[in-house]
């Protein structure tokens, strides 16, 4: 009997289905007891079968086609950006020692987690934020052997100097056709751009299969975080404003602080967070997240998002009230570097402080932050975000 093969669709791609007709549909073979068909009848049922076989290829083809444009939504550029040659870096540093590759393995944890920050110029001069940040884990409860697990992300060939004299763990991240080394004012072309581009170097971090705390570098360490940590979140966050439950997704987020495990969830989500600036442009990362977190995508691919508590994970917007609890406190809700350095002094100092007192004392009710001082939530209402919707203070 003669066998033909047709196409049969399925949601992704082409594939062969074997089909076999009977003695009915064909012409007879010499000698079969059944009428013979016509010669014609047979040319013209070949004529239709493979037209048919036509169609059903161009319609799998034009599915196939819709589905990877839909794809490509969720797939950053491979030329948005790349990592540093020999041209880039000073001529006593090996390009080979500071791959990313090599950079993340030699700051991971056993369990292949790194604590990630960027900077730039503006934040990496002396005594401006990144020695403030770095103090605060030498400061801190717990918190010195932290920093063999630190990688400072440089954005600009004078942040990485800088970040090689003050660091054991430095990555150069050079981004093509972008300048970051100026201060990036909040909202303005320049920010935007630098959130994004994190967003989009954070996916990478996860498809290499490292887990990470990300770390905004005017974040003040005052303990260890992971015991705070919910250990069955995939993705979870810090908060400008905390409504009291972890599962609350109307809890307002900062980009400035989370911790990521990376699986598939994780790698899903930071594609689609990352492709969501094209359906909201002009909005930064924090605004686009307060809106995607609502999207049926999360649930599609079972990621488990947490939010965190503000009263160990504080900032100037929610500061942390006790000290004897406080793991960080973020200088956000404030404008302009001047106004963030003065206050994050006085918040060291305040810990300082603090740790110098007896343990009976420390138990006090009366210790607390002075802060906020020079920033405040006023100076931002000029600087808003355009998203209307946004429900708490952006950083």
């Amino acid at each position: 009997m003669l066998e033909i093969y047709a196409l049969r669709m399925r949601p992704s791609r082409a594939v062969f289905q074997r089909r076999r007709f009977t003695s009915t549909m064909l012409p007879n073979r010499p000698g079969d007891s059944a009428t013979k068909m016509p010669p014609d009848s047979a040319s013209l049922l070949r004529r239709l079968l493979f037209l048919a076989v036509v169609l059903l290829a161009g319609l799998v083809l034009l599915r196939d086609t819709e589905s990877l444009r839909f794809l490509s939504r969720f797939t950053p550029s491979p030329s948005a950006y790349f990592f540093p040659s020999s041209s880039y870096l000073p001529q006593s540093v090996s390009e080979e020692e500071y791959t990313l590759e090599k950079v993340l393995k030699d700051a991971a944890m056993a369990d292949k987690t790194v604590i990630l920050t960027t900077l730039n110029e503006a934040w990496a001069a002396p005594n401006s934020v990144v020695d403030l940040f770095l103090e605060s884990f030498r400061i801190g409860d717990r918190t010195s052997r932290l920093l063999n697990h630190l990688v400072i992300i440089a954005l600009d060939m004078k942040a990485f100097k800088r970040c090689l004299d003050v660091h054991r763990h430095c990555f150069f991240l050079v981004s093509e056709g972008i300048d970051f080394h100026q201060e990036a004012y909040f909202m303005t072309p320049a920010y935007l751009k630098m959130m994004w581009r994190r967003i989009d170097f954070l996916r990478s971090v996860l498809e290499m299969g490292y887990n990470f705390v990300f770390t905004d570098a005017d974040i003040m360490w005052f303990r260890d975080p992971f015991p705070r940590f919910y250990l069955d979140a995939d993705f979870q966050i810090a908060c400008d404003h905390f409504l009291g439950s972890p599962d609350d997704v109307n809890n307002i987020p900062n980009g400035g602080f989370n911790y990521v495990k990376s699986n598939n969830q994780s790698i899903e989500f930071y594609k689609f967070w990352y492709a969501s600036q094209h359906t909201y442009p002009g909005y930064h990362d924090q605004d686009v997240l307060n809106i995607i977190k609502f999207h049926p995508f999360i649930d599609e691919i079972g990621l488990k998002m947490r939010f965190l508590d503000t009263a160990y994970f504080g900032g100037l917007c929610e500061p942390s009230k006790d000290l004897n609890e406080v793991c960080t406190m973020h200088a956000n809700c404030c404008f302009g570097l001047n106004s963030k350095l003065h206050d994050l002094r006085i918040m060291l100092q305040d810990w300082k402080k603090f740790m110098s007192l007896q343990p009976s004392l420390k138990r006090s009710s009366f210790i607390s932050w002075r802060v906020p001082q020079n920033c405040s939530l006023d100076s931002l209402h000029h600087y808003g975000s355009p998203l209307k919707v946004h429900h708490g203070p952006p950083d």
